[in-house]
Formats: structure tokens, sequence, C-alpha cells
């Protein structure tokens, strides 16, 4: 009886052991080690620990130079070393493996070279739609997206909708393009191509679109309209207004009453300052009132200046856009604490900018309007037909 057993196990384990391939090799057929990168490592260092010399580092990392970047080599990435099952092993194959988007191979057999291999990447269209249950990205990631697009969205709608006075219940809906490797491994969110909010009972819709000598997409309304005003509502995004824009003001240094021709936003030492609509700086400097200041001219009509600056980080002619860090925040010249004077000068008057109906930054070219209709058609109608199917049904 022992004998018919014994070949019965001697079958199993053969049908058990199956072959497993990845990077394109049979692992079974070598001796596999897999490492990660560690601070400091390099291609010569992590040859030297597999017994290679200095002249044959040399002389390996001279043939692959031009198709495998040495330098590239990051702290904490994956590589994966196949090794002969020889008594001493030798390494015949190195894989590294940067990112999700493929690896790289040195080939040690016969001549050495290496190699480069990318995962197919495929696209996908997905549009939900759903309620604010909490936060937006909460709300988002519930209806199986990555929670990282609010912030995309606040920065693209934040002219159109006040992302913290969302309500519970306020609807939403968003397509966007997925990246995907092999048709199946997410790797991340290509594009927005178009968002709903239900916002203060109105409808808002928003679409990217590339005007010709733009560098990138501007957000528009479904007529056309840009989303982004002219300028920024402050040069800060955290803040307090400690002092408006007045013609009658107790100075507090001064300790008398004078015209205040800008808006203060107080906040710590070293704050970003930004500039609160793209143009070129005219002006970089040093007052003993004003302290470091930097002005921007926007167009023939507008004009901003940024006071009390810590930092100046632009330089007089140069090229600025909206949103662009200018400075840091300070106290230098006439300051009672670390602010920034905000002031703001229409057809040459200064002017008090929280008052201004300010203009929208770009308008849509007349050419572009039928050819962004015609896009922005099929996204459209997969928004609303997704928040149908959600909230009709």
């Amino acid at each position: 009886m022992s004998e018919p057993e014994f070949a019965e196990v001697a079958v199993k384990d053969k049908e058990e052991v199956k072959p497993e391939f990845a990077y394109g090799f049979s692992l079974n057929e070598y001796h596999v080690e897999r490492d990660t990168v560690e601070r400091g490592d390099n291609l010569s260092l992590i040859l030297a620990r597999h017994n290679y010399d200095a002249t044959e580092i040399h002389d390996i990392v001279g043939k692959v130079r031009d198709s495998f970047d040495v330098r590239k080599i990051k702290a904490g990435k994956t590589f994966t070393l196949l090794k002969s099952k020889e008594t001493i092993p030798k390494l015949e194959i190195l894989i590294y493996e940067p990112d999700k988007m493929g690896f790289q191979v040195i080939d040690f057999r016969d001549s050495i070279h290496a190699y480069t291999v990318d995962y197919p990447v495929s696209y996908k269209v997905k549009t939900i739609a759903g309620e604010i249950d909490g936060s937006l990205s909460a709300s988002i990631q519930k209806e199986g997206l990555d929670p990282g697009l609010a912030a995309g969205l606040a920065k693209r709608f934040a002219w159109t909708v006040d992302f913290f006075k969302f309500k519970s219940g306020d609807k939403f809906a968003l397509s966007v393009k997925e990246k995907f490797i092999n048709d199946s491994i997410y790797v991340g969110t290509e594009e927005i191509l178009g968002a709903y909010f239900s916002y203060n009972g109105k409808d808002v819709y928003g679409f990217p679109y590339k005007q010709e000598g733009e560098k990138e997409a501007q957000f528009f309304d479904e007529n056309g309209k840009q989303m982004r005003t002219m300028f920024l509502k402050s040069p800060l995004k955290y803040f307090t207004i400690t002092s408006k824009f007045s013609k009658n003001r107790f100075h507090p240094v001064q300790k008398r009453f004078k015209a205040h021709n800008g808006t203060d936003y107080a906040a710590p030492h070293g704050t970003p300052i930004m500039t609160t609509a793209s143009g070129v700086v005219v002006e970089t400097g040093r007052t003993s009132g004003n302290g470091n200041y930097v002005k921007v001219k926007h167009n023939n009509m507008y004009t901003t200046q940024y006071l009390h600056m810590s930092k100046i980080l632009v330089r007089r002619g140069q090229s600025v856009t909206q949103g662009q860090v200018i400075g840091k925040v300070g106290s230098t010249g006439l300051a009672t604490g670390p602010h920034v004077c905000y002031r703001f000068w229409k057809n040459g008057v200064q002017v008090d900018p929280l008052k201004q109906k300010l203009p929208t930054s770009l308008v849509m070219d007349k050419k572009d309007i039928a050819n962004y209709l015609t896009q922005i058609k099929p996204v459209k109608k997969a928004i609303e037909d997704k928040l149908q199917e959600k909230f009709e049904n």
C-alpha cells in the first residue's frame, strides 16, 4: 500500500509547482531577492553589496548610463534581484521600480544592457452624483472617487462657490477621466471633465477649456463665462482684517487721524503674500512708512501694492501670475504688528477693493464659444443623467 501512496504524493507535488512570471521572467528559474532602496543608496552601492568590485561597477554604469538613469534611484523604491541557482549565486537581472507606471531592467547575461518597460495605460470616464454629507472630500469618497479631488474643485470654483457654506443634502455631480494600468490598476485621476453643484438655490456648472495661447485650461460655466474673477478676494489665504479703507482713520503709530488708503490683513510673521491678479512688477523697495513693498500693474486700469513685507520675493520687471507668492508678511515700516496693507488703484485713483465690482479675468473669444459648447455637451448630459438617475428614480 505504501508504493501507490508515495507515487500519488509525488504527482501531487509536481502539479503544485507552477511557473511564476513577473517582469517578463520565469521567477522559478532564479533565486529571487527583493529589497528597498535605502537613503543614500545608488546603483554603485547596490552592486557593491552583491560582490562587484569598483572596476566592474564602473564598466556596468558606463554601459547602462544612456538607458538607465542612475541619478533617479530614490529611497523607498523597490528593486528585485534575480540570481542564478548556482552554489555561489550570480546576479543576472536587476529590476528597479521607480513608480507604478513601469520598471527598468539591467540584464547582466551575455552583454550587459538596460531597458525600460512601460505598462499599457488606459483611461476611463466616470461620472458620479451625490449629496453633501459632512465635508466635500468625504462625500466624493462615498461615491467612489478620490477625495483629493475636493481641493482641485475648491480652487476652480472658489469665485462661485463657498465650500465652507455647503449644507447637508446639497447636491453635486462630477465627471472625471481616470487613469489605469493594464485596464485594472487604478493610478489616479487624470482630469476633471466637468462638475455641478447645487449652491444657494442655483445650479452651478463648470468645465475646463484651453484657449489658444493659454498655458493651461481655465474653468468656464455652461455658457462660456469664466468662473474666476480677475482678482483674488485677498492677498492672503488666512487672515483677519484689522483696518479697512477709510478717509479718516486714527493711525496707531503716528497717533493722529489721517486717510488710510488700503486694507490691513493681519497674519503671522512670514505668511506668504500673493499677488491678487496677474501682471508685471513695476516697483519693489523700502520706505520709512511702507516698509518693504511690491507694486504690480495688472493692465491700464488696475494696479495693486503690498506693504510692510518681511521679505520681497520678486524683482522689478518680473511677470507674475494670480496667486503667485511675491513676499512674506512682516511689520516693516510704520506697523504695530505683522500684517500686509493692500492698496488698490483704479484708473490712477486709490479705491476700496472690497467695494469694487471686479471684472472676469478673461472673456472667451467668440470663435471658441461654439467649439466649447460642443465639447462640454456630452459631459453636461452625463452629469445631468447621473443626477436624474440618483435623485429622480
